[in-house]
C-alpha cells in the first residue's frame, strides 16, 4: 500500500469507529495530538480513540484537500482538512479542522507514526 492509500484507509477506519480497523494503520510508537492532549504509544492512542468512538455516536468522518508535502521511500507527510459530525449526548454536533499526518515505511509497510489535529485557520 502507498501512503495515499493508507491515509484513505485511515479515513474509512475512523468513520467505522472500529479500533480493530484503525490499529493496523498505526505504528506501535504512534503519537497523536488532539485538542485534549498528546497521546504516545499504541496503548494510549487506543484508549483515546476508543473513548472518542464511545462518546460520538454515528460519527461521519472525512478528510479533504490532502497535500502531500513530502514522500520518499521511508517517510511521507500529509497536510489536510478534516470534518466530522455525529451525535453527542443526544445532540447533533459537528466540527472541522486541519491535520498533519506523518507516515513511515518499515519493512515494506506504511504506518502512521504521528498525527496532529488542530483548529481551522482563522
Amino acid at each position: 500500500m502507498k501512503p495515499q492509500q493508507v491515509l484513505k484507509s485511515y479515513e474509512l477506519a475512523l468513520a467505522s469507529q472500529d479500533w480493530r480497523l484503525v490499529e493496523p494503520l498505526m505504528h506501535k510508537n504512534v503519537c497523536v495530538t488532539f485538542s485534549n492532549g498528546t497521546f504516545k504509544g499504541i496503548e494510549e492512542v487506543r484508549t483515546v480513540f476508543e473513548e472518542n468512538f464511545s462518546y460520538i455516536k454515528d460519527e461521519q468522518y472525512s478528510i479533504s484537500k490532502a497535500h502531500w508535502a513530502h514522500i520518499s521511500e521511508t517517510e511521507a507527510v500529509c497536510l489536510y482538512c478534516f470534518s466530522w459530525k455525529g451525535i453527542i449526548e443526544g445532540e447533533h454536533c459537528s466540527g472541522s479542522g486541519r491535520g498533519t499526518t506523518v507516515l513511515i515505511n518499515e519493512n515494506g509497510c506504511w504506518q502512521i507514526i504521528t498525527e496532529h489535529l488542530g483548529p481551522n485557520e482563522s
